[in-house]
């Protein structure tokens, strides 16, 4: 038992000179009575620790500013790259569609597209990457 909860060495004693008064037909009711005393202090102590910690994790979430929106979190290099696949499995489709229906010129066309996409979403990202190591904020992906 530590020594820094008086309080509760002194219950200890209570019960202890209790026994001695009442004898051992009373122990089993002591001993109960007691181990409620310190599963009630455990139970203190624990419900502070978490509250303590609960409250230091809402420091530490409050700190870091608000959160992003769902389409800037979505703007990693996995948006990235999931556009580019995505550009290519429908490239396929799309140039023999264009090259079928509108020859060589529709072909160019649906290329010239493809790649316009691609490009914006590109531009977008590095705005907005320059946009915010400008502010300071190196957790732009998270």
């Amino acid at each position: 038992m530590r020594s820094s909860d008086p309080e509760l060495k002194k219950e200890l004693d209570a019960t202890l000179q209790t026994r001695k008064e009442l004898g051992p037909e009373y122990e089993d009711e002591l001993v109960e009575s007691f181990l409620e005393k310190v599963d009630q202090r455990l139970e203190a102590r624990l419900d502070k620790q978490v509250r303590r910690q609960v409250a230091e994790q809402q420091m530490v979430v409050a700190s870091k500013g608000p959160r992003r929106s769902v389409s800037e979190s979505l703007d990693g290099i996995g948006a990235a790259f999931a556009l580019a696949a995505i550009s290519l499995v429908l490239a396929i489709p799309l140039s023999g569609l264009a090259a079928a229906n509108a020859g060589t010129t529709g072909l160019v066309i649906a290329w010239i597209g493809i790649v316009g996409v691609n490009a914006v979403h590109s531009a977008h990202r590095f705005h907005f990457a320059r946009r915010d190591q400008a502010k300071g904020d190196t957790d732009w992906r998270e």
